[in-house]
């Protein structure tokens, strides 16, 4: 039987494409392997939102071209899209394929005949109108489902909306679908993702809000994640909505990149400081246990040391559970990349150790804060070191000895015992 490996970089939704193409693999008889194994095919699905996940995908390639050099690979997604002729000049690579073609990758591999010269399929995408849906399906208990893909935002620092064009759709019932096979394979925990989910909607004349409601309805997947919304998207009726719903949880992650409003202009956000905190304090009156996390870019151009200071503070004042932090990064073709008043290298590192210093606090905070509450814990199917893990419906992670028994089921746990260290509660 043939192999096949995957390495997927960058976001949740990379890796629920990945899973439905290792799905149609797996249907032309190709058996999948780790990716540090010997395989017949390595697909590397690739990112581009910094130089570190570049330079991983190039690392990669070498790695699987060492592993076996008469391999076929594949190399898909945003750095192809962006630069396949730097990937097409890397030793061993055989096939180079766009976001509008990596949905055909099993065609290309079936009929790939090994020459000195890739197969590159890398077209324009600004005006790509097709949505192939995705979803997960190689974790036992949860699934990335793929609603939305694409972005007119175009903020300055941002390469996203030239590698995956502009915002679309696929319709809500199919997307129901979708949702409703995952509850036949019985995934009791569905995420959202996509580029930009809260502009769900635009190509099929619905909305975020229509989608949500829809979901919740299918009482077999008893859980539903938000993967990120932006603060002009998350509305008070959409907040409204997962406070009164059966199965949204009390989790949000909302992109900020900064607290400082000239910085925000700069990027060509949507919104001022002061809207992300309303949205913010919204959910804590509605979920007052609601984790909520933000994504921030520190060293963006013209950011200066008074004003990371305000967003540090500004940060500092908000009841955020957690910081997904980002140095920022010059991304090829940005309107950011040719901006004056560059912030050193080294000064990005030191302010994003400042955050990422301040994101463990409040995360230990908000631990503390769960302290003696009883949580309903969906149990993960790894053994970590004789330890198995789970997170609570506000995202709270939970400890236990393994026992297989527990996979994919929900119990009800006090938190008593937390590991301040590790940043999780035992039971």
């Amino acid at each position: 039987m043939a192999t096949i490996a995957f390495h997927t970089l960058g976001c949740k939704l990379n890796f629920a494409e990945s899973s439905d193409l290792a799905r149609r693999f797996a249907e032309n008889g190709y058996n999948q392997v780790d990716f540090k194994q010997k395989a017949d095919v390595y697909v590397l699905n690739t990112c581009t939102v910094t130089q570190i996940a570049e330079k991983k995908c190039r690392n990669a390639i070498r790695q699987a071209h060492t592993l076996n050099p008469e391999a076929i690979i594949a190399v898909i997604g945003c750095f192809s899209q962006l630069n396949p002729d730097v990937i097409e000049s890397i030793e061993g690579v055989d096939i180079i394929l766009g976001n509008d073609d990596k949905h055909k990758l099993v065609d290309y591999v079936l009929n790939h005949h090994k020459t000195s010269i890739p197969t590159n399929k890398v077209f324009d995408i600004s005006h790509l109108k097709t949505f192939y849906t995705s979803y997960s399906s190689d974790d036992r208990t949860r699934s990335f489902l793929k609603v939305q893909d694409g972005c007119d935002y175009f903020c300055t620092y941002c390469a996203i909306p030239f590698a995956r064009g502009r915002s679309r759709n696929e319709d809500i019932e199919t997307i129901v679908g979708c949702a409703k096979q995952l509850a036949k394979e019985g995934k009791k925990e569905v995420v959202l993702t996509g580029v930009n989910i809260g502009d769900f909607g635009k190509s099929t004349n619905e909305t975020f809000l229509d989608l949500i409601k829809r979901l919740d309805e299918i009482e077999e997947i008893q859980r539903y994640r938000i993967s990120s919304i932006e603060p002009n998207l998350i509305t008070e009726e959409v907040i409204d909505f997962c406070a009164s719903s059966r199965a949204f949880l009390p989790h949000f992650h909302i992109p900020l990149q900064s607290g400082d409003n000239k910085i925000l202009k700069l990027m060509h956000r949507k919104y001022e400081r002061e809207l992300f905190a309303e949205r913010v304090n919204y959910i804590k009156e509605k979920m007052p246990l609601a984790f909520i996390a933000a994504d921030v870019i520190v060293g963006f151009p013209q950011e200066t040391k008074e004003d990371f200071l305000s967003t540090y503070k500004f940060i500092e004042s908000l009841p955020l559970a957690f910081l997904h932090v980002f140095t920022y990064s010059e991304r090829p073709n940005t309107i950011a990349a040719k901006m004056q008043g560059k912030v050193p290298i080294v000064e990005r590192r030191e302010r994003s150790k400042e955050l990422q210093n301040l994101s463990i606090e409040k995360k230990l905070k908000f631990y503390e804060k769960n302290c003696g509450n009883k949580e309903k814990i969906l149990w993960e199917a790894d053994n970590e070191k004789g330890l198995m893990f789970g997170f609570s419906e506000n995202y709270i992670r939970v400890a236990r000895p393994f026992d297989e028994k527990y996979i994919n089921q929900i119990t009800e746990e006090t938190l008593k015992e937390l590991d301040t260290a590790n940043q999780y509660y035992k039971i």
